[in-house]
């Protein structure tokens, strides 16, 4: 099967990927902060513009955002009039990305960016209430619910949440007493909590190293979950988290998380106090949400990991990718960096065979990297900052900033599976409705002896460890037919929102394991 293989695709993006997502349109959007100061890609004398409030650069003429079009292999540099730095974001139904919150003027920030053809779009900031937030949120955590509004969660002393787009004027924010029991003092180890949306529309709450089932809309905690073992998994103590995949072969019934990584009770303090990095946590915690009885399963990868970031892939499986094996997130507060990333198999029986150490990277990133699935099966991977400032050389710089960009082909794109790859020849271009069957016609080089499976991914708004938004569901279908030289399909849709949010979704098909290159798909409710 191989064990995955790295491409170099651009060496100097001249803006470092501390958060990154994925458009509609396949092109990948990424920006650091204005906090950093001048970037390596200037803007151009007509786009400089005045900053008053920020320190850094009171007039700027730098890009501190850049959208990668992987089909040209090119980046355009983005305008960022605000400090962007440890924020959130997602996307709305119609493909628009909302980004939330910030640093110093950028902390009650509301930016959108709609995705186009060509070079004319750019980010649009809300500057005035009552459309902004109404609570400063730095390393917050957005989730897409059901009714096309966006939760966004917590934040540095922030123990509250609140809805964007804002239905009203009035409407601020709601408290959250979760985000202040889980809270350490002066560490905190809540930050960027972790987000999932349950399947029957309920959000689970994960903070530092406990859980809950949030009722968002009447503000109640619906259950408590046991708390995981072994240490904190929030920034500072950064471990990641995925929602595994969601399947109408249980009728979208069964939830599990898979939380990986972290830091052991206190190494953020330690870290940040004699600057003594402590190795960081080698386990995973898996629980079924959805079961009678949840409970943490413990399961241990072959080495610890801090700061790494995990991607639900195509096939099913996670891949856990970046990060440091000593310290915890913060600047100069990492060492020994993983460059090999790790296939998390969750289908497999046996326990022990669960992980794969996949091909290493000769680049090293760690905190402030980002990893985003892309639409050709691959994943970009990009940033690794651990400084206060763009840093590139110095006696005493082990881990220069680093702006190139990466891809890296997980194992079922080896070319020995190259027979088995499908490629789509048609779906809907029409928005798709709830429960409604529809067709997807493709090709199929050789049949794998597998069932063929149509599954739909939510692209992760990606920061910090944390990859918001991002899901896998599972559909159910008819057994392919030949026609027309390809085959045909019938694929039902999700069944409700709370299974797959109104939007954008890359469809992939499967074809023993080896997926397709995505088409895009739409998902709408009758809100419009």
């Amino acid at each position: 099967m191989g064990d995955g293989h790295w491409d170099l695709l651009v060496s100097d993006a001249g803006v470092s990927a501390m958060h990154m997502t994925t458009t509609r349109l396949g092109t990948v959007v990424m920006f650091d902060g204005t906090y950093f100061g001048t970037s390596k890609l200037p803007l151009g004398h007509s786009r400089c513009h005045d900053r008053a409030t920020d320190v850094a650069l009171p007039r700027d003429c730098w890009a501190h955002s850049i959208e990668y079009d992987p089909a040209a292999n090119s980046v355009r540099p983005l305008t960022i009039l605000t400090d962007t730095l440890c924020s959130s974001g997602a996307f709305l139904p119609n493909g628009t990305l909302i980004q939330t919150g910030g640093f110093q003027d950028g902390e009650k920030g509301l930016r959108l960016f709609h995705p186009c053809l060509g070079s004319a779009c750019d980010w649009n900031e809300v500057s005035s209430p009552p459309s902004q937030l109404s609570e400063k949120r730095w390393y917050s955590t957005n989730q897409v619910l059901p009714d096309h509004r966006v939760i966004v969660v917590g934040g540095t002393t922030a123990f509250t949440y609140e809805f964007v787009p804002k239905p009203s004027g009035s409407e601020g924010s709601f408290r959250l007493p979760f985000l202040i029991e889980t809270n350490d003092p002066i560490v905190e180890n809540n930050l960027y909590p972790f987000l999932h949306l349950c399947p029957d529309g309920s959000l689970y709450v994960f903070a530092n190293k406990d859980s809950i089932l949030f009722d968002y809309n009447r503000g109640t905690v619906i259950r408590k979950f046991p708390p995981i073992p072994e240490g904190p998994r929030n920034y500072p103590s950064s471990g990641a988290s995925v929602m595994l995949p969601l399947s109408a072969a249980n009728g979208f019934t069964r939830m599990e998380v898979l939380i990986c990584g972290g830091a052991r009770d206190g190494a953020a303090k330690a870290a940040r106090g004699a600057k003594d990095l402590w190795l960081a946590l080698n386990s995973c915690g898996r629980m079924e949400i959805t079961s009678p009885n949840p409970h943490w399963i413990v399961e241990k990868m072959p080495i610890p990991r801090v700061m790494g970031d995990m991607i639900l892939l195509p096939d099913g499986n996670v891949l856990i990718i970046n990060g440091a094996q000593n310290g915890v997130a913060g600047w100069e507060l990492g060492s020994d960096p993983c460059p090999f990333p790790l296939l998390y198999q969750p289908e497999s029986i046996d326990k022990a065979s669960r992980f794969l150490k996949l091909a290493a990277s000769k680049t090293l990133r760690m905190y402030h990297s980002t990893a985003n699935l892309m639409t050709d099966a691959r994943v970009l991977i990009g940033g690794s900052n651990p400084h206060e400032k763009y840093t590139f050389e110095g006696p005493n710089v082990k881990f220069p900033t680093e702006l190139s960009l990466e891809a890296f082909s997980p194992p079922y794109l080896d070319p020995s599976n190259a027979f088995l790859r499908p490629d789509i020849m048609s779906v809907p271009t029409e928005p798709i409705s709830y429960g409604a069957s529809f067709t997807v016609e493709f090709r199929l080089p050789g049949k794998s002896g597998k069932l063929v499976e149509f599954n739909l991914y939510a692209p992760s708004f990606t920061t910090h460890s944390n990859s918001m938004n991002q899901r896998l569901v599972k559909l159910t279908s008819s057994v392919p037919v030949e026609v027309g030289g390809g085959y045909k399909s019938i694929v039902v849709a999700p069944p409700r929102p709370a299974i797959a949010p109104p939007g954008y979704y890359m469809l992939f098909v499967v074809n023993g394991g080896v997926p397709s290159v995505a088409r895009w798909v739409r998902f709408l409710n009758g809100l419009g």
